[in-house]
């Protein structure tokens, strides 16, 4: 029997490490390549809500994530700059678990099956051919339609929710916050600003994350505790969505297209895209397809896959920015039916 041909991949977040994984299941040889090292603070909205879950199970980590202490969310609210609605049950439960300790259990999880993890890794250059992977992540645009966009993250201590999960709007940002292990809450949130308009001298990350001074999130953390570690920060986001039929490169996860971040589905959208890789990849490593064959293949089942809940999660997120948005918004949370067919429009049904 021919030996399987190795896969290479350079980036070891959420969807490159378990692309890994699921590679490493059927037994092909997997060489994956990071810049940092483990465990690290990521921005990231912190709970797997979707598909995602169903990927996590059969490797047994969703076992693992609970045994470290990851919460389990049913019920999220919404807010605005004045009021906030009555929690709502969510129509499936979220893992609410940190990155700082989901990106350790995978990486750990891989090399125990077998993977090659390089960790200070940092390629400068990825190659253009058969059996390179690039999972590194967003790339950066300094600013998309006038707009500068960023995101901001901490872990905080001292904080009491309504909600599992809350969204706090405002006018150029949202926020949100869930329960995660060790007692704390993650606080994540978007902003932007539009492009020539000077930074605020005396904005940090954490007044940023607090909010508007008298709004619901500000008195939620108003006694909150930043933990030092965990405050990051990330630029240059573009939520625009793409096409990966017109790349010639093997994109996986955030560098095959975000998101908008409110959905609270990127996590998930990044392991639906390593299982989405599993199978043509495993066919060329085995000799059964060609690459640009089996890069085809996984171009073409991710575009239908996201299409339409992209589209639908920008067309949410410019109503999100719109002046009556944050009012809005509390109406829309109101009739159950609607939030819940809002939330699956976002997740592929």
């Amino acid at each position: 029997m021919t030996p399987a041909a190795p896969i290479h991949i350079v980036g070891g977040g959420l969807a490159g490490l378990t692309l890994g994984l699921l590679l490493r299941q059927r037994q092909i040889p997997v060489t994956l390549w990071e810049a940092g090292a483990y465990p690290r603070h990521r921005v990231c909205g912190e709970f797997l809500s979707g598909h995602g879950q169903r990927v996590l199970g059969p490797l047994g980590l969703l076992e693992e994530c609970e045994a470290a202490g990851a919460q389990w969310a049913r019920t999220a609210l919404f807010a605005n700059e004045h009021r906030t609605s009555p929690p709502r049950p969510l129509p499936q439960p979220a893992l609410c678990v940190s990155r700082h300790a989901l990106d350790a259990l995978l990486a750990r999880a891989f090399v125990e099956r077998g993977g090659e993890l390089q960790t200070r890794q940092r390629r400068e250059s990825i190659p253009v051919e058969p059996g390179w992977v690039q999972a590194t992540g967003r790339q950066p645009q300094a600013q998309v339609g006038g707009w500068r966009w960023f995101g901001f993250k901490a872990h905080a201590e001292q904080v009491l929710l309504d909600a599992d999960l809350e969204l706090h709007v405002s006018r150029n940002a949202y926020v949100g916050l869930c329960r995660i292990e060790g007692g704390r809450v993650n606080v994540c949130g978007l902003f932007r600003r539009q492009v020539g308009e000077a930074p605020s001298a005396d904005r940090t990350a954490e007044t940023a994350l607090r909010g508007v001074p008298g709004s619901p999130l500000h008195q939620r953390l108003a006694t909150a505790t930043f933990v030092p570690e965990s405050v990051c920060a990330v630029a240059g986001l573009d939520l625009r969505p793409r096409s990966l039929q017109t790349e010639t490169r093997w994109l996986l996860g955030d560098a095959a297209g975000m998101i908008p971040p409110f959905t609270g589905n990127g996590m998930s959208l990044a392991l639906e895209s390593a299982e989405w890789s599993t199978e043509p990849l495993t066919r060329f490593a085995r000799g059964t397809c060609s690459w640009e064959q089996a890069r085809r293949d996984y171009a073409t089942h991710s575009d239908s896959r996201t299409r339409h809940r992209l589209r639908w999660a920008g067309f949410l997120q410019r109503l999100l920015f719109l002046p009556a948005a944050p009012a809005l918004l509390l109406t829309l949370s109101r009739p159950e039916p609607i939030w819940r067919r809002l939330f699956a429009l976002t997740r592929g049904g």
